[in-house]
């Protein structure tokens, strides 16, 4: 009967919101570049192609700064790149990198409900990326799902020079089981969910595995690694920072006092400045490489 009950509800809400657009987390390059020309940022959108995955991955550029660094920015699920609008908007960070925004498979406009699973195939295809766009003295920053995911591309591709994790769900023995994902998996509830959180779903039951798959080559990260969490974290346990400090060779862990999972929005304040310092360290190091 519950099962029965929760549908009708998620029935209810998709048919209240007329559309379940509105449940999908993303914005049209028109409607993208609408919000930035009236912020007065100069902002373009591409599409990086793969075509042995029959692939087309989204990615939005601001790259107004003059200095040498790149940070790229991977968001959670459900999620897009706009994510990210608050930190492309900070006057701080355009004068301090150029800035790149990604969606993730099966997210925004990339592949829209087709995810990669796999988190060491996904992190293959980011690192193509960021080679075919030629960045260099790249930062690569994901909250969430895509904490892992960014470690992951550190280990894959030698222009990394640093990683921030944000609340980042890394250890497989932590991974919390959320009841309502279960409807993204049944054929009687699956249609009814809005696509992005189908895709979720199909991330958060597979996460652990894919997890497990790579958590032996942690020790491959070489480069500066920042961990962001919230001591109050009730999605992705403050316990994965215990697991990041086995793992990290160079390791800082950033405890953000009394936050939740949703720090990069609810508390950029706190972590804007973290990401600054390490984009200092980059490009004082690029200075010294020279």
């Amino acid at each position: 009967m519950n099962v029965i009950r929760n549908s009708i509800l998620l029935l209810l809400i998709c048919t209240f919101f007329t559309s379940c657009t509105v449940l999908q987390w993303r914005s049209s390059d028109k409607e993208i570049a609408h919000y930035f020309k009236q912020k007065g940022i100069t902002s373009s959108i591409s599409y990086f192609n793969v075509d042995s995955l029959n692939l087309k991955v989204r990615v939005q550029h601001v790259t107004t700064s003059t200095k040498p660094v790149n940070v790229v920015f991977f968001h959670g699920s459900p999620s897009s790149l706009s994510a990210w609008n608050g930190y492309f908007n900070d006057s701080l960070f355009l004068k301090q990198a150029n800035m790149h925004a990604v969606d993730r498979p099966g997210y925004g406009y990339s592949n829209f409900g087709k995810p990669i699973i796999s988190i060491k195939q996904q992190a293959r295809v980011m690192s193509d990326l960021i080679t075919h766009y030629k960045l260099k003295n790249v930062i690569v920053v994901g909250a969430s799902y895509g904490g892992p995911l960014v470690s992951r591309i550190a280990i894959e591709n030698p222009n990394i020079k640093g990683v921030v994790m944000i609340s980042p769900a890394i250890d497989a023995k932590q991974e919390k089981k959320i009841w309502a994902s279960r409807f993204t998996q049944w054929w009687l509830t699956r249609w009814l969910v809005p696509t992005a959180y189908r895709v979720a779903g199909d991330e958060k039951t597979t996460h652990a595995k894919a997890l497990q798959a790579i958590e032996n080559d942690w020790s491959k990260v070489s480069v500066p690694v920042l961990h962001i969490h919230g001591n109050a974290d009730d999605l992705v346990p403050y316990g994965n920072t215990t697991y990041t400090k086995a793992q990290f060779k160079d390791l800082k862990v950033i405890t953000i006092p009394d936050a939740g999972h949703e720090i990069s929005w609810s508390k950029p304040e706190l972590v804007k400045p973290h990401i600054i310092s390490l984009i200092h360290q980059v490009l004082e190091d690029s200075t010294m490489s020279n």
